[in-house]
């Protein structure tokens, strides 16, 4: 069987480590064109991954260029837009996280989708696909901790690049928005269920500028579920240890808990500074295998005419569900979730 043939759109940090995956570590695929409206990014995997098809316009790509399928790892507002040109040219999709940065972009995804049976659409909520996750997904569905009733997350980023989340905060829709969907996600799939009202609050304590923006440095939300379940999020940015991910799935008969200290690897230190773990300190080191899992999983589902378990619904779900929790914090009062 032939490699699947796939451009790729946006090369930022993410986009970089998927162009490389592509390149180096996925047999069944071959990056044959890329996409950037930053020449430096074109240089680079023109240099060091062998790309010879570059373009700074993406609908120009979608014509021109020798590929059956995208990943879409643009800014999150083009994803809407980028995802249709792609499926009505008739290549497969592969879209990062979010799926809209509106309602109506999503629900205008969902059409499109729709429209286009025969081709893969696939959304990149990546920790599905980490090991750890995924063990625990066995374990809940094995019945070893009985009825799962509570889902308890943390999502806080390291302090150390707070400066880039204060100049991204006046268009990354919020922290709930921006930060807390894929503990959304977990919540859903856990529970096998959707929430019906959300509670949320929000407050900026070290870093004040965030809430000119209408946004928060830190946030807390409490979720009902239709099902009975409950769910709880805590999201932030100020993580003075690192890259802080932390999930609890709390059953009838047991509990797991993935992550509690985000610890870089199994060494321990014994030093002046007592007993010391070392933690991971971003996203692309704590999910780099869930990135190149999540890609060959697509590539797979494509070249064996297969949909994956993750669909547009769950995008447009996720959205609607960080929209009403925005709300929630906003506004200082329960909200019923609107799907």
């Amino acid at each position: 069987m032939e490699p699947l043939k796939i451009g790729i759109a946006g090369l930022g940090r993410l986009g970089k480590i998927h162009a490389e995956n592509l390149v180096k570590r996925i047999p069944n695929a071959t990056l044959t064109a890329a996409c950037s409206i930053l020449q430096h990014e074109l240089d680079f995997v023109s240099k060091h991954l062998g790309i010879k098809q570059l373009y700074t316009d993406y609908d120009e790509m979608i014509r021109s260029a020798d590929m059956d399928a995208v990943a879409i790892i643009t800014t999150s507002g083009m994803h809407c837009a980028h995802l249709t040109t792609a499926l009505e040219a008739g290549k497969h999709v592969f879209c990062e996280k979010p799926l809209g940065v509106t309602i109506e972009e999503c629900k205008h995804a969902e059409k499109v989708v729709e429209a286009h049976p025969n081709q893969v659409f696939f959304l990149g909520f990546m920790r599905r696909f980490d090991a750890s996750y995924q063990y625990a997904m066995e374990k809940v569905k094995s019945g070893a901790i009985g009825q799962p009733y509570l889902v308890k997350a943390v999502g806080i980023d390291p302090l150390k690049y707070i400066e880039g989340a204060l100049k991204f905060a006046p268009t990354s829709g919020g922290i709930y928005i921006d930060m807390a969907i894929h503990d959304i996600d977990l919540m859903r799939w856990f529970l096998n269920d959707d929430p019906d009202t959300v509670y949320a609050l929000g407050s900026s304590y070290g870093y004040p500028e965030f809430a000119s923006f209408g946004d928060a440095e830190t946030g807390c939300a409490l979720y009902h579920f239709k099902n009975g379940g409950m769910g709880t999020i805590h999201t932030g940015r100020t993580a003075a240890h690192g890259y802080h991910i932390e999930t609890e799935i709390v059953g009838t008969k047991g509990s797991i808990r993935i992550s509690p200290v985000p610890q870089k690897n199994l060494a321990v230190f014994y030093n002046e500074h007592g007993v010391v773990t070392e933690c991971v300190g971003s996203f692309p080191e704590r999910f780099e295998a869930a990135y190149l899992k999540e890609m060959q999983v697509f590539v797979d589902c494509v070249l064996q005419a297969t949909k994956p378990e993750i669909s547009v619904y769950d995008g447009t779900r996720c959205t609607q569900i960080a929209f009403a929790t925005t709300q929630s914090y906003k506004e200082g009062k329960l909200v019923n979730i609107q799907y």
